[in-house]
């Protein structure tokens, strides 16, 4: 019965905002790791993959910067309550 109890507790009314509120912030994370390492070969600073496209292309600079925006608003909305 105490399973019941906990598992009822975890899933309440609130469960599936919370859920969407968690994969927002995993996704607004990503986001910004993603730019990061965009930003980073664009730069030339990130020479991974060895084979990658990207490595030392100026326009990959400003893409990534707009992806790490992007995950820092999806973090900032994933924090807000409703």
């Amino acid at each position: 019965m105490r399973r019941a109890a906990a598992f009822s507790a975890r899933f309440s009314a609130d469960g599936p905002a919370n859920t969407m509120r968690s994969a927002a912030l995993i996704l607004g994370i990503l986001a910004i790791l993603m730019g990061l390492l965009w930003i980073g070969q664009g730069a030339g600073l990130v020479h991974w993959p060895a084979s990658s496209f990207m490595i030392d292309q100026r326009p990959w600079i400003a893409r990534g910067a707009i992806l790490a925006v992007v995950g820092l608003f999806v973090i900032a909305a994933s924090r807000m309550r409703r």
